[in-house]
């Protein structure tokens, strides 16, 4: 089965794309903020705000969460 990349549903701060890209890799997506945060804070030449923005915009929503999420209610 082919992985594809979404935003997470259940795992989200901001809209998720952290989430969605440290479930795509398998990494911790805490590292992955940590990581995005100093990146962004610190070069200057990184335009962390702007990409996050787009990418969440770019990046779906991960469909079998929504359905978790809808029965998890019940």
């Amino acid at each position: 089965m082919k992985k594809k990349l979404y935003r997470s549903v259940n795992d989200k701060k901001l809209c998720g794309v952290c989430a969605g890209v440290g479930e795509y890799f398998d990494i911790d997506p805490t590292l992955i903020r940590i990581v995005y945060a100093l990146l962004t804070a610190f070069l200057a030449g990184f335009p962390g705000v702007i990409l996050y923005i787009i990418l969440a915009f770019i990046i779906p929503e991960n469909p079998v969460s929504n359905m978790d999420d809808k029965f998890d209610d019940k």
